[in-house]
């Protein structure tokens, strides 16, 4: 057997091990074997997760371009959610990662059990607001009368199942932190599968379910992603490799949930300003009509593809990162870091070259109106340009994260997106008249920007002190 035949074969024996998810100590031995084993499910977990998001603006897309602006709108505000999910979970999976590294699993379960909790409550004031405000959410957000009437129903199932968004979130960063990533990956897996099968059927009533146009993208949605979280409850209460939660650890612990929240300020506020200055985007592009709108959402859809899998690496890195900690291994999650943002950049750079080569027949699968063809293109064209930096800016910040520092990345994102992105953006379109295109060109600006900043600070070394 040759030297090429050998590293093919080792190669798959790893992809099948990381899809198994084998329990394995990422604190010690090869670092790229490390980052391959937690990345490979974690990617196919983001996978899962972007297709989510291409599936329901495709089947969406028949209904016209007010249906896709609604999509848009309501994606625009549950990135608040998101948010608040995404800030809880950087949280959940640094703490479970550095107990995990220091070999104390009792105190991961502990906090595995406090994390229902969190998303318990805040699915509770969610569900309310979108249950009661959801017509005044969309009228906030700058939708015309057709938009409101055409929307009112997604938007409220939406908001309404928030429960599902939360704990696919915060159960999935409970066994990240863990290194069970594979877990993650199959509840995805099978969210979106459900997702898939039931979107045209409730949209479109085929066979013998009911025609619910619009509202019936938001209930597949909402059926899929509760069954992926049935299937995570059943392996925290049991079959994960690492975690073994009982009744006992999921009794109420506000001590506990303190010391999360505490973790996790930082973490929501970071992911706040970065959702905020998306929606201050798109309340700026929606002044110029459902094209420009629709256009937007699609290419995001599009792009959304490939970041999700490229956060898949960042995850992984921060599981490292923390895990490392943990064992007082600093210099291991330094190199860590690199290792798996040098992988990111090869990943997107190659990416943005099959964008700008390839923008108008990958937005031309979603519409046929020349107004949203050619917004989708240019908004397209415009993010492809930064992905470079990007790769680099979103590893090095999840960096950040997965040492428990959030307030640094926090910090970051303030001044490049409120300070720099959102008034750059404001110039761009309306002062100097460039429109829509201003806002692309003020994106691609900010996130070359972040990148150039979280590196340098990142360089100086104060998240290897991080306590948490």
């Amino acid at each position: 057997m040759t030297n090429t035949q050998v590293e093919k074969t080792s190669l798959v024996q790893l992809f099948k091990q990381a899809i198994k998810g084998d329990t394995k100590d990422f604190t010690q031995g090869s670092i790229g074997k490390a980052a391959f084993l937690l990345a490979v499910p974690m990617v196919l977990e983001m996978v899962m997760e972007s297709i989510f998001a291409i599936t329901d603006i495709f089947f969406v897309s028949g209904l016209g371009a007010d249906a896709i602006a609604v999509v848009g709108l309501t994606e625009a505000v549950l990135t608040l959610l998101y948010a608040i999910a995404i800030g809880l979970s950087m949280a959940v999976t640094a703490t479970i990662a550095r107990r995990i590294g220091e070999k104390d699993v009792k105190k991961a379960n502990q906090v595995a059990g406090q994390t229902l909790w969190l998303g318990m409550f805040v699915a509770v004031f969610v569900g309310f607001i979108g249950l009661n405000y959801a017509e005044d959410i969309l009228a906030l957000m700058g939708a015309s009368d057709s938009i409101l009437a055409t929307g009112k129903s997604y938007t409220t199932i939406m908001l309404g199942g928030s429960i599902s968004i939360l704990y696919l979130f915060l159960i999935n960063a409970i066994f990240r932190g863990a290194g069970d990533a594979s877990v993650a990956m199959k509840s995805l897996w099978l969210a979106n599968g459900i997702n898939i099968v039931l979107d045209p059927l409730l949209i479109y009533g085929v066979w013998f379910f009911p025609e619910m146009g619009l509202a019936g993208a938001a209930v597949a949605t909402t059926i899929g992603r509760s069954v992926g979280v049935i299937y995570q409850l059943n392996h925290l209460f049991g079959y994960s490799n690492r975690i073994q939660l009982t009744l006992k650890e999921a009794v109420l612990n506000l001590d506990i949930i303190s010391k999360l929240i505490k973790v996790s300020a930082g973490g929501v506020i970071q992911f706040l300003i970065a959702t905020a200055s998306w929606i201050a985007l798109v309340r700026i592009i929606s002044s110029y009509g459902s094209a420009a709108v629709a256009g937007y959402t699609i290419a995001i859809r599009i792009v959304m593809f490939t970041i999700l899998p490229a956060w898949g690496l960042s995850n992984a890195v921060a599981t490292l990162v923390g895990q490392n900690l943990g064992a007082g291994q600093a210099e291991r999650a330094e190199q860590s870091v690199w290792k798996v943002a040098k992988y990111n950049v090869y990943f997107l750079l190659s990416v943005a070259l099959i964008f700008i080569v390839f923008t108008s027949e990958l937005v031309g699968i979603f519409s046929q109106d020349p107004a949203v063809l050619q917004y989708a293109s240019d908004t397209l064209r415009f993010i492809s340009y930064s992905y470079g930096f990007f790769a680099i800016g979103m590893i090095v910040v999840q960096a950040f994260n997965g040492a428990g520092d959030t307030m640094t990345p926090t910090k970051i994102n303030f001044f490049c997106y409120w300070l720099i992105q959102i008034p750059l953006a404001y110039v761009l379109a309306q002062i100097l008249s460039l429109g829509p295109t201003g806002v692309f060109v003020a994106i691609s600006i900010s996130q070359g920007l972040l990148a150039l900043v979280a590196v340098m600070v990142f360089k100086k070394g104060n998240w290897k002190l991080k306590e948490i």
